[in-house]
């Protein structure tokens, strides 16, 4: 299927002219266009799948650039939909995720030599769950070449809200408030013009508590002991819930979420709730869509019950959004927008001007990123200028740098004027802060399309003793995550995949 159609390009056959021979597929078989096959695995609080994407991406050399863009997504494969497996109350069922993943390839027909990139996502309350980071660990290193490993509630709210389209939306639509709606939490984000400004992300989900047959209470998470509290309801797991406790707790998370998306002031129970954020985005928005398992509820396309809170919950938040005062838009995906997000949002492609000073240094996984921000006047760079924005993004991340215990990534973020003496400049800067760290490699990420040079000038000039990585053309941010893989020899580049590593179990 053709997903997204405003996320991505167009070749044409008349472009053959200018892009050369044209694949069996339909596009130039040329360096300049790569072909991945990327996986998305999502084990969500309430539920659990799979998702493999085929993605082309094309450099930009016509506008003399050497950074890769997608052009075209395609979804090869949807696995079923798996409730969650747990083990325990605390823990996961390992065996049987695994064995859920080896029947998805097997149906998708797809090696795992096969697969290129992709992520595995553990979200909501089950990143919480104690075995979480290693069956996530495992299910990548499992999953094909560069497949990373990752949670946490922001990175979710993303992936929600590219895989649902409302990224795309928003370039047309205006300012979108975009929620995706899980088992364990409620991820929120702010999209204006194409871009992602804000996320927060609340306690608020479909199975905070669940039940079986004979409506006794077999799960129960904190928050749905605190929101039963706060309902006048105190329940515990053994307990029977009639119809009307269920109603109340779904109302009371209703409300919670609600809090949050006005943007206000937050009760002492929203408040404690909050797992990231609250939004601080004060301008107007439009819309608001809604994603993840409860949005199928909310739309009133599902009806089937699985013994928890999410049909209530669904029809108590429709009911609430007139109040809100923005227009309901609908969703390309629904419980499928993070696994779609994770299978096509997640990795980036940088230039051909990465410089490696030895074979064998990568991949390298789980870096943190330290942006660091250079003078938005490129005459103003200097050693000097550069030294001190460094120092100010490691302060800003509270971390030493003449103690790492572990390699990071340092962002230089802004402009460079593409010559010696600014290159130059550069390099010394970042000679002077790293010098006196460790042995690890330094790893550098930069705004300009410089990598090459600066790498070059480090070692040769600035005669840096450790081992260096210089890459550019990769986006990051603030308290982000990086994962690094394997050069691909075919294009010269490096795959890299931004997350955020948010792991609580």
């Amino acid at each position: 299927m053709h997903d997204d159609p405003q996320e991505h390009g167009h070749f044409g056959i008349n472009d053959e002219a200018i892009f050369g021979p044209v694949a069996e597929d339909g596009f130039p078989s040329n360096p300049d266009w790569l072909r991945l096959t990327s996986v998305g695995i999502d084990i969500g609080s309430s539920t659990s799948h799979l998702m493999f994407s085929r993605l082309i991406l094309r450099r930009r050399s016509q506008e003399m650039s050497s950074e890769f863009e997608v052009v075209y997504r395609e979804v090869l494969y949807r696995s079923p939909i798996l409730l969650t497996p747990y083990a325990s109350q605390d823990s996961i069922n390992m065996e049987a995720l695994a064995a859920f993943m080896r029947r998805s390839y097997e149906a998708a027909g797809i090696a795992i030599d096969d697969v290129d990139t992709g992520a595995v996502i553990c979200t909501g309350e089950a990143v919480r769950k104690q075995n979480s980071e290693a069956i996530i660990r495992m299910l990548a290193a499992a999953g094909g070449k560069f497949v990373c490993a990752t949670a946490g509630p922001n990175l979710e709210a993303v992936l929600g809200a590219h895989g649902s389209g409302a990224v795309a939306r928003s370039r047309e639509n205006g300012v979108c408030l975009h929620v995706d709606i899980g088992g364990g939490t409620a991820k929120l984000a702010v999209i204006k013009a194409g871009v992602i400004v804000e996320t927060a992300s609340v306690n608020v989900g479909a199975r905070l508590l669940a039940w079986d047959n004979d409506n006794r209470i077999v799960r129960m998470e904190a928050a749905g002991q605190t929101i039963a509290r706060a309902s006048g309801h105190p329940l515990a797991l053994g307990d029977q819930i009639n119809e009307a406790e269920k109603q109340a707790l779904a109302e009371r998370l209703a409300d919670v979420l609600c809090e949050v998306m006005q943007r206000q002031h937050l009760s002492p129970l929203a408040a404690g709730l909050i797992v990231s954020g609250p939004l601080k985005y004060s301008g107007q928005i439009d819309e608001i869509s809604f994603s993840g398992g409860v949005s199928e509820y909310i739309y009133g396309l599902y009806g089937r019950e699985h013994g928890d809170l999410g049909p209530l919950l669904g029809t108590a938040i429709r009911q609430r959004v007139p109040a809100l005062g923005l227009s309901l838009a609908g969703s390309l995906e629904r419980i499928r927008a993070t696994v779609i997000g994770a299978s096509q949002y997640t990795v980036q492609l940088s230039s051909s001007t990465v410089f490696i000073s030895r074979a064998g240094l990568l991949p390298q996984a789980d870096l943190q990123v330290v942006p660091a921000h250079l003078p938005a006047d490129p005459t103003l760079l200097s050693a000097a200028t550069v030294k001190e924005a460094i120092l100010q993004g490691f302060e800003r991340l509270d971390i030493a740098p003449d103690s790492l215990q572990r390699p990071v990534a340092l962002a230089l973020l802004g402009p460079v004027i593409p010559n010696r003496a600014s290159i130059k400049a550069l390099c010394s800067g970042i000679r002077q802060t790293l010098g006196p760290v460790t042995d690890f490699p330094w790893i550098v990420i930069l705004t300009a399309d410089v990598a090459g040079l600066v790498g070059s000038i480090l070692k040769e000039e600035e005669k840096v003793a450790q081992d260096i990585i210089v890459l550019d053309g990769i986006k990051v941010g603030e308290f982000d995550f990086i994962d690094l893989g394997q050069p691909i020899k075919a294009v010269d580049a490096i795959p890299a995949v931004v997350k955020s590593l948010v792991f609580e179990g």
